[in-house]
């Protein structure tokens, strides 16, 4: 088939051409993997609103469907923080048949986008904007523990910061056997890796909390019955008058699925050994995943970097690892969900608490505040940005803001500078005196484009008591149709106070815009659009001395030699 087939996103042999001599550290990698993934699937579950069993379900699916179908051979997919940022106001506008809907549709999105071959355009995201939205996120997961870590029902707001401050205006009806949990698991999550790397510190740190929960008779909320199986496979009911609502929550949960997984792919290639992951396919893998979740009643996933890295680190090499997770976490719902009712949500709420922190990647954060002040503003701006709006509103904001600094230092490398003639080894034949005189030169560096062009114009203008003038083009990288138009008119304003322009050494690709905007007609003409310095000089002393300009030269010289003149 040919490439461009649908064929070369879906599952083929080689996906598993280790799986000879790496079957049983895939098939260990995929447990450790899913020991690591239980807890943060409850807790992740819980703070969306859909509960523990979505969290499970959504681990197990949509971890299976993308190790099937997914861009890489070690990433590992279920239920995450940033989603559950997103989720949280979705649940609460339309319920849980509403999610169910967006998850679906967000899954068709992805799987046209992977279809596209849009893949590759997450690498435009600016380094500040993807930390900045990080930041953001790990804030917001901790701002929406609060409520659960003091033992207390989440006060309804719209905004994760002001439900936080709610909660804590009514500190003094918090119970102290929640705050004692959170304090145990974080420190035990804290402790436990430096005691050895190993240790699954958020299970251990769950099942103690929980333990001492149940030894102590504390009445504290728990997380309450799951079911001992699996839902069934179906569609909900929909009301298409919530469509509208919907429509926004759709592409959030697209864009951020795409975003993360394939951040987390890039992040994989960069730990693991193997093949590097296919962008497309690990779209369209993650619209499939996402899909299938939501029909068993789960909710949106993501790529997860943390299940990720843990799966490289235990030396995961194939789709095994992540599909042998997914059957561990089905063997834990079938066998222990009458424990996993007994946890206290203030556990999840501390293991929340302490993966937020370590969401925050300090050293790249504080490198980017040290780098310049236009980045440091576009991390500074994403981050608030995501904790006073949304994700979507804060990449908006954070590539927005992340283009117009890069526009504007582009538009301040752009020189027009005058280039003195005695550095040019000009004939002896000409009349120097006239040239020194009557003739001036600039070179055009860089860039010139709509956000240098007025500048260009009121520096150029000015130019007095000369009777030509030689705009020399070999070094201008970019040209856009804003800067063609005001370097004709430049030439129309010099033309008219009896200033000759010439143009000198322009680039094939920028010779053709500034025809088609009308800059060459006159020129060329009048014969004076020419190869090298030296031609320009000629015909500005021909004209100055009153001589009949020579025939055109027929230039003879390559592309890349008028570039260096």
């Amino acid at each position: 088939m040919r490439d461009g087939s649908l064929s070369r996103l879906l599952p083929r042999r080689g996906d598993y051409a280790a799986l000879r001599s790496s079957w049983r550290v895939d098939l260990l990698a995929g447990v450790t993997v899913a020991v690591v993934a239980l807890p943060l699937a409850l807790a992740f579950g819980v703070a969306s609103g859909l509960g523990a069993r979505a969290g499970l379900v959504t681990a197990i699916v949509a971890g299976i469907a993308a190790g099937v179908f997914g861009g890489s051979n070690v990433q590992v997919s279920g239920p995450t923080g940033a989603m559950t940022v997103v989720l949280a106001p979705v649940v609460a506008k339309v319920g849980f048949d509403g999610v169910i809907i967006v998850a679906l549709a967000a899954g068709a999105v992805l799987m046209l986008a992977g279809a596209a071959r849009l893949g590759r355009y997450v690498s435009f995201l600016p380094w500040p904007v993807i930390e900045g939205f990080t930041v953001g996120i790990g804030i917001i997961i901790f701002l929406q523990q609060v409520p659960a870590a003091l033992g207390l029902s989440a006060p309804v707001a719209e905004n994760t910061a002001v439900s936080a401050a709610s909660a804590l205006s009514n500190a003094a009806g918090a119970h102290w056997q929640a705050v004692a949990v959170v304090a145990i698991v974080s420190l035990l999550m804290v402790v436990l890796p430096r005691m050895h790397r190993s240790l699954p510190a958020s299970l251990v740190a769950v099942v103690v909390a929980t333990a001492l929960a149940e030894l102590a008779g504390w009445e504290i909320p728990r997380i309450g019955a799951i079911p001992s199986s699996l839902p069934l496979p179906g569609l909900p009911g929909f009301d298409f008058q919530q469509a509208p609502e919907l429509v926004s929550a759709v592409f959030a949960v697209a864009a951020l699925a795409a975003i993360e997984s394939l951040l987390s792919a890039r992040v994989a290639d960069g730990m693991a050994d193997g093949e590097e992951h296919d962008p497309d396919r690990e779209l369209f893998g993650q619209g499939v995943a996402n899909a299938a979740s939501a029909l068993f009643g789960g909710m949106p996933a993501t790529g997860a970097i943390a299940r990720t890295a843990v799966n490289v680190r235990a030396g995961a090499r194939t789709r095994l690892a992540a599909t042998t997770h997914g059957v561990v976490l089905v063997a834990v719902v079938l066998l222990l969900a009458p424990a996993i009712g007994l946890v206290p949500l203030a556990a999840l709420a501390g293991v929340l608490m302490v993966t937020a922190v370590h969401m925050v990647e300090f050293g790249s954060v504080g490198r980017i505040l040290r780098s310049t002040r236009a980045d440091a503003a576009v991390l500074l701006a994403t981050a608030t940005a995501t904790v006073a709006f949304d994700l979507v509103v804060a990449v908006e904001v954070g590539i927005v803001l992340a283009s117009v600094l890069a526009l504007r230092e582009l538009a301040r490398s752009a020189s027009f500078e005058r280039d003195p003639l005695d550095s040019v080894d000009i004939d002896p034949t000409l009349e120097h005196e006239l040239i020194g005189e009557h003739v001036v030169a600039y070179r055009l560096d860089g860039a010139l484009f709509f956000g240098a062009a007025q500048r260009f114009l009121l520096e150029l203008t000015d130019v007095t008591d000369v009777e030509v003038v030689i705009l020399r083009l070999g070094r201008l990288r970019m040209l856009d149709a804003t800067g063609a138009q005001a370097l004709g008119e430049l030439v129309t304003r010099l033309q008219n106070r009896g200033i000759k322009v010439m143009l000198v050494c322009v680039r094939p690709q920028h010779r053709r815009l500034i025809e088609e905007v009308g800059v060459l007609d006159a020129l060329a003409h009048e014969n004076r659009v020419l190869p090298t310095i030296d031609d320009a000089l000629v015909r500005a002393s021909d004209y100055l001395s009153g001589r009949r300009p020579p025939a055109a030269r027929q230039p003879g010289t390559s592309p890349q030699e008028l570039v260096m003149q």
